[in-house]
């Protein structure tokens, strides 16, 4: 076993919070700063969309890497956005359960969105801010996403997606509970998140492909990130 390994699996061993004085106790969802417009989401329910069988979503799940220029709807996408940090409860905005799983209930992900084409939202950065259901507009600089697909191995997916997902998580919201340990709980939920968006594309005639190839700290800059936060995962996705 590798060095890095070894230290990585030595640190896990220890799930003794980090204690840290000056890190407070950690906010449910991190605040959205100086965002340009703020846009109400469809509620998932009114979202007609056709039945499509778990096990058929199995069976033809895969990595889209082409996708058609059809564009997909605002109510496609807060579905999507429902399916992977979608909250089902508040409770006494202490703990958040969620339509995705995570360890100790800590949902650590923020999503980042790059809209290309989504009818009725101009192209540029958006953040979801999970606990209202609603967009927040943070850059509508429409070259913002080719600049950020450059930061990609594979750049291509991004550039012609209809949208592109980009998980960034909240460290110390899982480290204050789990230690270094919460690093692990961390990468494991971000396997979670993902996996709904490619099962739940299918329902409404679009594909996904992950990207966990990038340039962490310029997409960080990019994203205007804080030391608070750090990208994780990136998905793009379109109608096929």
């Amino acid at each position: 076993m590798s060095k890095i390994a070894k230290d990585f699996f030595a640190g896990c061993k220890d799930r003794t919070p980090e204690v840290r004085e000056s890190g407070g106790k950690p906010v449910l969802e991190l605040p959205v700063k100086d965002a340009l417009q703020f846009i109400d989401l469809p509620q998932p329910a009114a979202l007609e969309q056709p039945q499509y069988d778990l096990t058929q979503a199995i069976v033809n799940r895969k990595s889209l890497r082409e996708f058609s220029p059809e564009k997909i709807s605002l109510a496609e996408l807060a579905y999507l956005l429902w399916c992977t940090q979608g909250v089902k409860e508040n409770k006494e905005g202490k703990v958040t359960f969620r339509t995705v799983p995570s360890a100790g209930c800590r949902h650590v992900f923020n999503t980042y969105l790059l809209v290309q084409n989504v009818e009725g939202l101009k192209p540029g950065l958006y953040r979801y801010i999970a606990l209202e259901h609603k967009l927040a507009l943070l850059n509508d600089d429409a070259a913002l996403t080719g600049k950020i697909a450059d930061c990609c191995v594979t750049p291509m997916p991004m550039k012609n997606s209809a949208v592109s997902f980009l998980w960034t998580g909240y460290i110390y919201r899982m480290t204050s509970r789990y230690g270094i340990a919460g690093m692990r709980f961390m990468l494991l939920d971000a396997g979670h998140v993902c996996q709904n968006l490619y099962l739940s594309a299918l329902a409404v005639g679009c594909g996904a492909c992950a990207l966990g190839g990038f340039k962490d700290e310029e997409i960080n800059a990019l994203l205007g990130l804080d030391e608070e936060q750090h990208t994780i995962y990136i998905a793009a996705v379109g109608k096929e």
